[in-house]
């Protein structure tokens, strides 16, 4: 399969280069410094064992017409930074190309032919004028979670820490057959790629950690096994996470995991740094909006109560503001 990757992050660059070791064919569309490295020297994986894999097999370009026509497009950026490229996606794409968005946290699409009150509603927290929606339309989407965690240590090379699922779903549940072809090709690459029925419910098992450990862990600059293993933080995480849970029932899903299970589960990926630390600790606007904004704003959708949840926002958007401004 032709994969076009948008953005060579510790996500989308040991993504693109696992597919392309496995005999894909991977063109990155990047920038600057990411665009010389992948064009002079390919992308570097480090393993969790130290272990190293170079592929050179790769295009890299800025050139978003020139790449031409692919068969599955990864949006691999933050959610912040999707509207920045929305509107150049359709460059990569043909009449049956699907896209799959990699971000964290709410997406834009998690109404799309939705049944209920919401149906079609667009979250002002994560594409507040609709024009993402409107530049990638949610019938080419195929849902993604990302649970591998990995570190871009520089411009392609990038350090994987743990984890191999990258569970998929079609949004309307079905089993497609361009849902199983891409099934297909992340196993070929070694990943875990399920065809879950509720992609939904999917992504909101990773965003109730995410709402929690991201902010938290920027605020007070801890990794996550110091979060879970102090018992203040860890208490907070299970009332960010209890009120979480009240909206999410509101919407009608519900998690297979305890409360509990779910920060044991943190607790034991370790000493690792959040992705909205990494990025406050390297002067990069961080991604909040998508990760607990969107939570707040499904809870007064949903007129529920989060009062920690709001208070943590609150001062993740104030840590925010004076990153920007530095």
């Amino acid at each position: 399969m032709k994969f076009a990757i948008i953005g060579a992050g510790a996500i989308g660059g040991y993504l693109g280069a696992k597919l392309a070791l496995a005999g894909e064919e991977v063109t990155f569309l990047v920038r600057g410094a990411h665009l010389e490295a992948i064009r002079a020297r390919g992308v570097r994986v480090i393993a969790a064992d130290g272990s190293e894999q170079i592929t050179r097999n790769v295009r890299a370009t800025d050139d978003y017409r020139a790449a031409g026509e692919h068969d599955v497009v990864v949006l691999a950026m933050k959610a912040h930074q999707l509207g920045a490229v929305a509107e150049r996606v359709h460059l990569l794409c043909g009449p049956a190309t699907v896209v799959v968005p990699m971000q964290n946290g709410m997406p834009y699409w998690y109404f799309h032919k939705l049944a209920g009150p919401l149906r079609d509603h667009t979250l002002q927290s994560v594409d507040p004028d609709g024009r993402i929606g409107r530049a990638i339309p949610a019938d080419r989407v195929i849902g993604c979670v990302v649970y591998p965690a990995s570190e871009l240590l520089g411009p392609g090379v990038v350090r994987h820490i743990e984890g191999d699922r990258f569970p998929l779903g079609e949004l309307d549940g079905s089993i497609s057959e361009r849902a199983q072809a891409l099934s297909e090709a992340f196993a070929r690459a070694g990943f875990k790629a399920p065809l879950l029925p509720d992609i939904r419910a999917e992504i909101w098992l990773k965003l109730w950690g995410n709402l929690v450990f991201n902010p938290v862990s920027a605020l007070t600059r801890a990794t996550l096994e110091d979060i879970c293993r102090f018992a203040p933080t860890r208490e907070l995480a299970a009332r960010m996470m209890a009120e979480a849970q009240a909206v999410a029932a509101q919407l009608g899903v519900t998690f297979r995991v305890s409360i509990d299970k779910r920060i044991a589960g943190a607790e034991r990926v370790g000493a690792h740094k959040t992705s909205m630390l990494q990025d406050i600790e390297a002067g990069r606007e961080p991604e909040i909006e998508a990760l607990v904004g969107s939570v707040v704003e499904l809870a007064r959708l949903t007129d529920t109560r989060t009062p920690h949840i709001d208070a943590v926002y609150a001062l993740t958007r104030l840590l925010g503001r004076s990153v920007v401004a530095a």
